[in-house]
């Protein structure tokens, strides 16, 4: 390009108000794990394993955390060679369980018996968490399943996947002080960037898991608050799909596409923390 070509392109971006630094940021390249995977029952059909490896390959997901209502699905999918599964048990036997798991004592049985039997003969070895679980109302989290729950996985290691607000995170956490929780959206209904900050200092085994996440950005750009936030606590997010509904794996590409725009316009420590060394931390993983 001449010299008279810069200025002329230089000069239009100033117009614009866009920082020049921004127009040369690409986005993030690196590997992927994600944190928030459903291969639930109404999904199998339509997206068979092959299919889902499909999707993971060209979205450069390396890895993922996986669960499932019932549980066979995750057994189902990680069952198959390629990525680092992190197998977690769900909660649910079926949508019943949503709304009474917390004080229902065979779902503490259905765990017990699923630590038991060990996924044999999988080559993602065992289950390694607890969840997906919701809490609809904060008071919940004192039901006897989740506290009992709670220590369990404190006892065996187990860290928890949980979709619940900032107060139940602290009951939680109560329960079972140094337990690994990731919170699931990082808020139930988009809790403030204070509160998440306040629950990170409270809570050293908290991270924060960011799809559907409200706020974060705005027109493409992350947020000033979400990236002040990012330099103070790189070490504590994680991104995920969140196939909750079967639609959901239709965009599952897109989803990462807009994951890795934003990765890109952070720092590139902080870019490869959130996108693959903290779940690497968390869960013994490979170098992608």
């Amino acid at each position: 390009m001449s010299p008279g070509r810069w200025s002329v392109s230089r000069r239009a971006l100033l117009l614009a108000g866009l920082p020049l630094a921004t127009q040369a940021q690409a986005a993030y390249a690196g590997p992927i794990f994600d944190a928030h995977l459903h291969y639930n029952d109404d999904a199998q059909a339509p997206h068979p394993p092959a299919d889902v490896l499909a999707r993971m390959a060209r979205a450069g997901v390396r890895g993922a955390l996986v669960n499932s209502r019932p549980n066979d699905g995750t057994l189902r999918l990680v069952a198959e060679a390629g990525p680092q599964w992190v197998p977690f048990i769900r909660l649910y036997r079926n949508r019943a369980d949503y709304t009474g798991w917390f004080a229902d004592d065979s779902i503490r049985r259905m765990v017990l018996e699923l630590l038991a039997k060990g996924n044999e003969g999988s080559p993602a070895g065992p289950f390694r968490g607890l969840g997906e679980f919701h809490l609809y109302d904060s008071a919940n989290a004192d039901g006897p399943t989740a506290v009992a729950l709670m220590k369990l996985a404190r006892e065996r290691g187990l860290k928890v996947l949980a979709h619940v607000d900032g107060v139940a995170v602290h009951k939680l956490l109560g329960h079972a002080p140094g337990t690994s929780l990731i919170w699931a959206h990082t808020g139930i209904s988009g809790e403030p960037v204070e509160q998440v900050r306040e629950l990170f200092a409270k809570h050293p085994g908290l991270r924060g898991e960011l799809s559907y996440r409200p706020g974060l950005t705005h027109d493409g750009r992350i947020t000033p608050e979400w990236r002040a936030l990012f330099a103070a606590h790189a070490g504590r997010f994680l991104v995920g799909s969140d196939t909750w509904v079967t639609p959901r794996w239709q965009h599952y590409e897109s989803l990462f596409a807009d994951y890795r725009g934003w990765l890109g316009q952070l720092p590139d420590e902080v870019a490869q923390r959130i996108a693959w060394g903290n779940a690497a931390g968390l869960f013994g993983l490979k170098p992608a």
